[in-house]
C-alpha cells in the first residue's frame, strides 16, 4: 500500500484533504503533518512514497521543507499543492519539486497526479536510476512555453489567439515552429508565415508536441563540448524518428503519442550530457572503441541507460503515461506484451530505423544492424512489416529537406 504525507499548517486545508480523499484510503495509508517540522518528524519515523505539501507555512515553509526532503529521502515523490497566487512563486523557488498541482484541487486530479508519480515509479523502480536522477542536483523545470500551453488548454474555452500570443512571447521557438509547419512533413499546400495560422492548421496536441521538443533541445543545451556528441545530430536524429513514426500504422489515437514519443526518445542523453558530462564522455568513448551503441555501454555499466533517465524526468513533468512508457521501452520494448502495434513498438522500430537510414549516408562505422534485431521484431508482431517500413523510412529524409 502506498503511503501519502499530506503537508498543511491550516488543519481545516487537512481535515479537507482527509474527506475529500477518504476514498482512497483502502489503496493508500495516508498521514496529515500540520506543518514543516511535523512533517520531517513523520518521515523520520516511517518511509513514505510521495509527500504532498503546501508552500506559504510558517517555520519550516514548503520550499525548505522539498529541498530537506529531496536530500534525506530522494526517492520520495515531492508534490506541491498550492493556491494560484503562490504557483508562480512555487515554481521559481523550488525547482525540486516533481510536480505542481493548484489549490482549488479536486479529489481525482490529486488521485491522478499521485497514481501518475507511482505507476512511473514502479516502471523504473531501479534504485541507482533515482540516485542518478537525484545526483542532477537542480532538478530541470518544466519548459516555459510548454507549461504556459498546457495551463492555458486546460480551458477549453481559451481562443487560439490566447494560444498563438504565449508562443510568439518567445521568438526562438516562434521561429521553429514555423520552419517545421512549413516542412513537407506537414503537408501544408502553401506557406504559413504566423503562429495563429500554425496553430489553426496543425492543432493543439502537435503544436504543443513542437513546442516541447524545440524547448527541450534549446534548454539542455551541454556545457562544454564532448568528444562523439553532437546536439545538432542528436536533434536531427529525434526528428527523423518522429517523422518516421508518424508513418507508421499504428492506431490513430496513438498517432500524436507516436511522433512526440519518437521526438523526446533520446531526452536522456541531453540530461547525461547537460549534467553528468564526465560519465557520458566515458561511456561515449567506450562505445565508439566497441563499435556498438550507447545503450549497451549503459546498461553493462550502472544497469540502466538513457532511455529510463529520459522517461522520469518526462514522467515527473506530467506527460502522458503512454509518452513515457515509450520513451522508457524504446531500447527494451519486449519488457511488455503486446498484442498490436502500439506506440512503444512504432518508436522502438522509428528508432532504429533512423539509425539505420543515419548509417546509409555516413561514412563512420555502423553500429544498428536491423538483423540482428530480428527476433525483437517478430516478438513484437511487426517481423513482417519491417522491410516495408524500411523503404518508407528511406524516403524522409528527402522529405524533411523540403523546407
Amino acid at each position: 500500500m502506498r503511503r501519502v504525507l499530506f503537508v498543511d499548517d491550516e488543519q481545516r486545508i487537512l481535515d479537507g484533504l482527509r474527506r475529500m480523499l477518504r476514498a482512497q484510503r483502502h489503496e493508500w495509508e495516508m498521514a496529515f503533518a500540520p506543518g514543516g517540522e511535523a512533517a520531517l518528524a513523520l518521515m523520520e519515523a516511517a518511509p513514505f512514497d510521495v509527500i504532498v505539501s503546501d508552500m506559504r507555512m510558517p517555520g519550516i515553509d514548503g520550499a525548505t521543507l522539498l529541498c530537506q526532503v529531496r536530500e534525506l529521502y530522494p526517492h520520495v515523490v515531492r508534490i506541491v499543492l498550492s493556491g494560484h497566487t503562490e504557483l508562480t512563486t512555487a515554481l521559481r523557488v523550488v525547482p525540486v519539486a516533481h510536480q505542481f498541482l493548484a489549490k482549488p484541487c479536486d479529489a481525482e486530479m490529486l488521485r491522478v497526479a499521485i497514481e501518475r508519480a507511482c505507476h512511473l515509479r514502479a516502471l523504473l523502480n531501479d534504485e541507482s536510476i533515482r540516485r542518478t536522477v537525484t545526483a542532477l542536483g537542480h532538478l530541470p523545470s518544466v519548459p516555459r512555453t510548454y507549461e504556459a500551453l498546457t495551463v492555458a488548454l486546460a480551458d477549453p474555452d481559451t481562443p487560439l489567439q490566447s494560444v498563438a500570443k504565449i508562443i510568439e512571447r518567445d521568438v526562438g521557438v516562434s521561429a521553429k515552429v514555423l520552419q517545421l509547419v512549413n516542412s513537407a512533413f506537414f503537408g501544408i499546400p502553401h506557406s504559413i508565415t504566423n503562429i495563429q495560422s500554425a496553430v489553426s492548421y496543425l492543432g493543439i496536441n502537435t503544436l504543443k508536441n513542437l513546442v516541447l521538443s524545440v524547448e527541450i533541445f534549446r534548454a539542455f543545451k551541454p556545457q562544454k563540448e564532448l568528444p562523439g556528441f553532437s546536439l545538432e545530430k542528436l536533434q536531427y536524429h529525434a526528428q527523423l524518428a518522429a517523422h518516421i513514426a508518424a508513418r507508421l500504422p499504428v492506431p490513430k489515437h496513438l498517432a500524436d503519442i507516436a511522433v512526440v514519443a519518437g521526438m523526446l526518445h533520446d531526452v536522456g542523453k541531453l540530461i547525461l550530457a547537460w549534467k553528468l558530462s564526465e560519465h557520458f564522455e566515458q561511456v561515449l568513448a567506450e562505445a565508439s572503441g566497441e563499435r556498438c551503441p550507447v545503450y549497451t555501454v549503459e546498461e553493462r555499466q550502472d544497469g540502466f541507460s538513457h532511455a529510463e533517465i529520459g522517461a522520469y524526468l518526462l514522467g515527473l513533468w506530467g506527460l502522458p503515461y503512454a509518452v513515457v512508457e515509450a520513451v522508457a521501452l524504446h531500447h527494451g520494448p519486449n519488457r511488455v506484451p503486446h498484442q498490436t502495434i502500439d506506440t512503444i513498438s512504432a518508436v522502438y522500430a522509428a528508432n532504429l530505423l533512423a539509425h539505420e537510414v543515419e548509417q546509409s549516408s555516413s561514412a563512420e562505422q555502423a553500429t544498428y544492424n536491423l538483423e540482428s534485431y530480428q527476433e525483437e521484431f517478430v516478438a513484437l508482431g511487426i517481423g513482417e512489416l519491417i522491410p516495408e517500413w524500411r523503404c518508407v523510412a528511406a524516403r524522409v529524409p528527402d522529405l524533411m529537406a523540403e523546407v
